[in-house]
């Protein structure tokens, strides 16, 4: 397998884009399990939409979802030179540069929308960043993957209480890190809170460091631009009350700001993923 993402990872990216979205197609003419999961989403996300509407996004959804995973692929196996690149544009510039003055840290909500790896290599431009790794239970692509994260000049930590105590000392020595904010955690590292109007089982994690440092809060996305030529970054200032005491106000003001991403350009979201699984 390692060697075969590394061959894959050789292809010019417009091909991989294209081929990525015939495999999207075929997931929705056979009726995939991953067809389902993605309409499903929708069906919560956008009840105002017609079928007709709610089938075209599930289609586009599917095409870009395989873009995003194919891309990653491409993004791994090649140099950050590679990455940088391929971005024609950064939107907020000034509001990134801004936020890492604070010296209480900046804390980047980078949810599952878009091509978000690509956006690793941009911000080792400007900053060393603290990033949470959870190793791939298939070791061949464990370390394909890791082979680019250590090209970065950027620290992993993992995906427990010692990666959560290394993201609260770097950020209070002022430094860098991203989290993504929108996956389903376990019970005990959560709250429910609307998304996209369901009460969904959401991560505190982001929200507790914002209040503990007093950290900057930032969102931060990476859109693949509609024809395919390249990809723009944008970053966002997000709403103060994130850094509220009060959890529940915070993690419902995370959720509307990533709604309001996700709105941007709905198409490119990880509807595939089940975000809606535990719900109240």
């Amino acid at each position: 397998m390692y060697v075969l993402l590394k061959l894959f990872s050789k292809l010019p990216i417009k091909f991989i884009q294209q081929l990525a979205k015939k495999v999207g197609h075929s997931l929705y003419i056979t009726n995939s399990s991953a067809r389902r999961t993605t309409r499903q989403n929708i069906n919560i996300a956008f009840p105002h939409l017609n079928e007709e509407e709610k089938e075209n996004l599930t289609l586009s959804s599917l095409q870009s979802q395989c873009m995003t995973y194919a891309e990653s692929i491409k993004i791994w196996g090649s140099s950050t030179q590679f990455s940088i690149d391929q971005i024609r544009n950064v939107y907020g510039l000034d509001i990134f540069l801004e936020a890492l003055k604070n010296p209480n840290g900046t804390l980047a909500a980078v949810p599952h929308f878009g091509t978000w790896e690509l956006m690793n290599s941009w911000v080792n431009q400007h900053t060393a960043p603290v990033i949470m790794y959870k190793p791939n239970k298939n070791k061949e692509l464990d370390k394909f993957v890791l082979e680019s994260r250590e090209r970065l000049n950027a620290t992993l930590v993992p995906t427990d209480e010692s990666g959560v105590r290394s993201i609260f000392k770097h950020l209070k020595q002022g430094g860098f890190a991203a989290i993504l904010p929108d996956h389903v955690p376990q019970e005990s590292g959560g709250i429910y809170s609307p998304f996209f109007s369901k009460n969904t089982l959401t991560s505190t994690l982001f929200s507790k460091l914002a209040t503990k440092t007093q950290c900057s809060v930032i969102g931060m996305y990476c859109l693949r631009r509609e024809d395919l030529d390249g990809f723009d970054i944008y970053l966002k200032t997000l709403s103060q009350d994130i850094l509220s005491k009060d959890t529940q106000v915070s993690v419902d003001t995370l959720n509307h700001e990533i709604e309001q991403i996700i709105l941007s350009a709905p198409e490119q979201y990880l509807w595939g993923y089940k975000r809606f699984r535990k719900t109240i």
